[in-house]
């Protein structure tokens, strides 16, 4: 199990700096890219934010009405265009195998996440499930 998204493995966090476009839009990182779907009037000035500015900026953004519906099919489709569109990225996650991926983290995080033993993980299983994905589209 790889537990927590730091050093060897910081790859996978959302903070790490990875290229992704969504959407029509450049992003630094996937955080940027998650944080400017929450207001679509916004997202350009997410563009060349790093993770932790977009994620203090997304708090403060007029959160789209539907959010809580679209958020996890959003962010399935982040990861997925990062690990797609960066094939250095791709190889690495490929290369966890059949590993379980928690984004164990200290921040209490417990839908993305786990902390303390307690969440949804819901981060990791879209990483496990991007990872099924690319893997058959290589076999295919």
């Amino acid at each position: 199990m790889i537990n927590e998204f730091r050093g060897k493995y910081y790859f996978l966090s959302n903070f790490s700096s990875a290229k992704v476009q969504y959407e029509g839009f450049m992003f630094e990182n996937n955080e940027a890219a998650f944080q400017a779907q929450k207001d679509l009037s916004q997202r350009s000035k997410f563009c060349n934010l790093p993770p932790n500015e977009a994620k203090r900026l997304g708090r403060r953004v007029n959160l789209r009405k539907d959010w809580e519906d679209v958020k996890d099919k959003i962010m399935y489709e982040i990861v997925f265009n990062k690990f797609s569109q960066n094939p250095e990225l791709k190889k690495k996650l490929l290369a966890t195998n059949g590993e379980e991926l928690v984004e164990g983290n200290t921040w209490n995080d417990q839908y993305w996440g786990v902390c303390n033993g307690k969440g949804k993980n819901m981060l990791g299983k879209i990483l496990m499930r991007v990872r099924a994905e690319l893997r058959k589209e290589r076999f295919s």
